[in-house]
């Protein structure tokens, strides 16, 4: 099992029984209280039980693709850029204020970054309000999408 909160829209953090992972987009930074300090740019890396991919996009920014317990979290934000979005493969969860990526990518839930008005308008879906997203399992995750706002 494990979290996701959001403390801004620019601010992801994952959390499990031993690891917490704050993901800030504005600062491409990933800051899990490591000794070598925060993780800057792409690359792979391995905090805790939690595998994560920073992956390039064009405008120099990077995109990540945590996986825990066999789930897919996408944490990209604003990015719709296909060839990015085609190199983050499949995300059970995506946090992001793009409705093509919601599309394109089609996860089972959407924690809405930004505009959620916006998303859950062009969606056509409503919005649930949370704290934190809790995830047991792949299995526990809603066959239809699911969007979510972080509060």
């Amino acid at each position: 099992m494990f979290e996701i909160e959001s403390k801004d829209q620019d601010i992801i953090i994952l959390s499990t029984k031993t690891t917490s992972i704050k993901f800030d987009l504005a600062s491409e930074t990933i800051d899990a209280n490591l000794e070598v300090g925060k993780i800057v740019g792409p690359g792979e890396f391995e905090i805790g039980e939690v595998a994560i991919r920073g992956i390039a996009v064009k405008d120099g920014k990077t995109i990540y693709d945590a996986v825990m317990n066999n789930v897919h979290v996408g944490i990209i934000g604003a990015v719709d850029d296909a060839l990015a979005l085609d190199e983050l493969g499949i995300s059970d969860v995506l946090c992001t204020s793009s409705v093509r990526a919601v599309r394109e990518i089609e996860p089972k839930v959407v924690v809405a970054m930004g505009n959620i008005d916006g998303m859950v308008m062009d969606l056509k879906v409503a919005a649930r309000a949370e704290k934190k997203l809790k995830v047991k399992s792949l299995e526990s995750l809603p066959a239809t999408l699911d969007v979510v706002a972080l509060a």
